[in-house]
């Protein structure tokens, strides 16, 4: 079993008005409206480039609040246990989060962004541009969650 360990380097970091994870959205779909500012490190400002033209980013992020993981997690929205990687809980082997957010603004090294459901003070690791180009997926499965009641 190779167990090799990589390391990333955060390129800044999130800034929002959830300060802990009981009150916090579950998706950002269940954060509407809700804004929250990136804060870029120095010398990864040239790569913002041309991302205002963009209405939506992916965020990479470190869930730097999570302990330890689960193979299985039980969703909030089944009453069943599913494997880990069948499901969004944050306690997962390497605790990263993938969410879309709108981008507001950029002003020199600090993003505006809407839609936010991260804690204040998550590290980003990386930032990409939506495109339903490349993003969007016409015929898919969505296994369990056929079945599954949304949260409120």
């Amino acid at each position: 079993m190779n167990n090799e360990i990589i390391q990333f380097q955060k390129i800044g970091t999130l800034f929002s008005p959830h300060k802990d994870t009981s009150a916090m959205p579950r998706q950002p779909r269940f954060a509407k409206g809700i804004q929250g500012k990136i804060v870029i490190e120095p010398q990864f400002v040239e790569g913002l480039r041309d991302l205002d033209g963009f209405s939506h980013i992916y965020l990479i992020c470190y869930l730097h609040q999570v302990k330890g993981y689960k193979l299985s997690a039980h969703p909030p929205m089944d009453n069943k246990s599913h494997g880990v990687f069948a499901s969004r809980s944050p306690h997962r082997p390497n605790p990263i989060s993938l969410s879309v957010v709108k981008l507001i603004s950029i002003e020199e090294n600090v993003l505006t962004i809407e839609d936010v459901d991260l804690l204040d003070g998550t590290p980003v690791l990386d930032i990409k541009p939506y495109s339903p180009t490349f993003d969007g997926v016409e015929e898919i499965r969505i296994g369990w969650l056929e079945t599954a009641e949304p949260p409120e």
